[in-house]
């Protein structure tokens, strides 16, 4: 047997102690959030109705650094530390000089990286005496992550699910509720959100949002719990690239060009923002990649703007990428990456030139899945698939250049409940959903009349 190690553990003592804030270090001036209403800067008073004020302080803080409570680490320790495995059969089947790393966050309950802030975010509701969490869910693992999260501080969960991932993903739904929580199908008749949008049936996480933030502020002991686009959600993920870092150091290298599928932001920042810390502040020259797609490319074709970060307008409005907050992406089954905006510390990486964004066709995503699944054998989720590609893309490029290059992707679920969308595929019967420039600007002359931030 070869001595050359496939995979790189840590032990539980090497979870992570505090989570990383980026926001200190990020270039330019922050861009406040919104009142909706009022269009002046929001403040904690306009985030309590649906938020407890122990991530509200995370939201806005200054600090570099924030501790984990440590009943948040012992749930962890149910997953955490995750695996980072070295991609060898996937590198002989390209014939890629490069090296190829991913950071595998399947293993947690709901098998993604959605518990990490799932996890942080219903102990601060636990902790503030609310008694239910409402929220929104596109493939439906954050959802599931937020039901098995509030078994584990006693909290109810009531989840409105996008209608395309609803029918495509009817497993999800069941894990959902084996948990505990109720499941709408979203566009609802329980809201008035939900009513407004029945002409969208397939629905959006726009939508989707908007019914959990109606079912929340008019309840006192309802909260609403987001799964991805706020800062304090993406700091709650930089457990993943911290392990990483130190797993990478066991492996004795140093990652050129960091991966990530983008829909909000979430993953994205779990995987990269621990390495786009180090370029800010000790002058590192890691490349980032940014993948989604191209049937709702947000961060590379839509508008760096204020927007609602739900459809209705209950939210603030957020600087941001954004395809309109009232645009329909069509389906695709990666239900998770179909959001009209983006996480504002991220499309303020894109500005800057610190991220590039690519945008890849489902077809050639599910190819390149296909690929990894026959090779390193871990089917992935339609989400990933995207990062995948883009690895599979630059590892022909440092072949193509003769250079030895060294690739860090976050494999950030599996696909074991979309194996419809592998029949698909399989089957030839998948389609590439086109992207509708003309809905999209009709979205985009309906967003709010307020100044392109600079």
């Amino acid at each position: 047997m070869s001595d050359e190690p496939v995979k790189f553990l840590l032990n539980e003592r090497d979870i992570p102690t505090h989570w990383i804030n980026l926001l200190p270090d990020l270039p330019g001036e922050p861009l406040p959030p919104l009142n909706p209403g009022t269009r002046e800067p929001a403040g904690p008073d306009d985030l309590m109705p649906i938020f407890p004020m122990g991530l509200i302080q995370q939201e806005v803080s200054p600090e570099p650094e924030i501790e984990i409570p440590e009943e948040v680490r012992e749930v962890y320790k149910l997953w955490r530390p995750t695996p980072l495995y070295r991609a060898r059969r996937l590198e002989r089947a390209l014939d890629t000089p490069a090296r190829i790393y991913y950071k595998y966050e399947g293993t947690s309950p709901a098998g993604s990286h959605k518990p990490n802030t799932a996890v942080a975010q219903a102990y601060e509701n636990a902790q503030a005496g609310i008694r239910k969490l409402a929220t929104e869910t596109g493939a439906g693992q954050w959802g599931s992550a937020l039901a098995f999260a509030c078994t584990q501080f006693g909290m109810e969960c009531e989840v409105f699910m996008v209608g395309s991932s609803y029918d495509q993903k009817p497993y999800r739904r069941s894990m959902m509720e084996a948990w505990g929580a109720t499941v709408h199908r979203s566009p609802s008749d329980v809201t008035a959100a939900g009513r407004s949008q029945a002409a969208h049936p397939t629905g959006s996480l726009g939508i989707a949002i908007s019914e959990a933030v109606e079912v929340a502020a008019q309840d006192a002991g309802t909260n609403y719990s987001l799964g991805s686009v706020l800062n304090h959600v993406l700091l709650h993920q930089t457990v993943i690239g911290q392990e990483a870092i130190a797993q990478l150091e066991q492996a004795g290298d140093e990652p050129d060009i960091v991966i990530g599928c983008v829909g909000g932001g979430s993953n994205f920042a779990g995987i990269a923002y621990p390495f786009v810390r180090r370029v800010l502040r000790d002058g590192a020259r890691t490349k980032f990649l940014a993948a989604e797609p191209a049937a709702c490319p947000t961060l590379t074709r839509g508008v760096y703007r204020y927007d609602f970060g739900d459809t209705v307008g209950m939210t603030p409005l957020m600087p941001m990428y954004t395809l309109g907050h009232d645009f329909v992406p069509p389906p695709v089954h990666a239900g998770g990456l179909r959001y009209h905006g983006d996480a504002p510390s991220l499309c303020g990486l894109v500005k800057a030139g610190m991220v590039e964004a690519r945008a890849y066709k489902q077809n050639e995503t599910f190819a390149a899945a296909v690929q990894f699944a026959r090779t390193e054998g871990i089917i992935p989720a339609p989400e990933p698939a995207h990062a995948i590609k883009a690895v599979m893309d630059e590892a022909e490029a440092a072949k193509q250049a003769g250079q030895d290059r060294v690739i860090l992707f976050g494999l950030c679920g599996h696909g074991n409940f979309d194996l419809g969308a592998y029949d698909a595929y399989l089957s030839g019967s998948l389609e590439d959903p086109e992207f509708s420039e003309a809905d999209m600007e009709e979205a985009l002359a309906r967003l709010p009349d307020v100044p392109v931030p600079a």
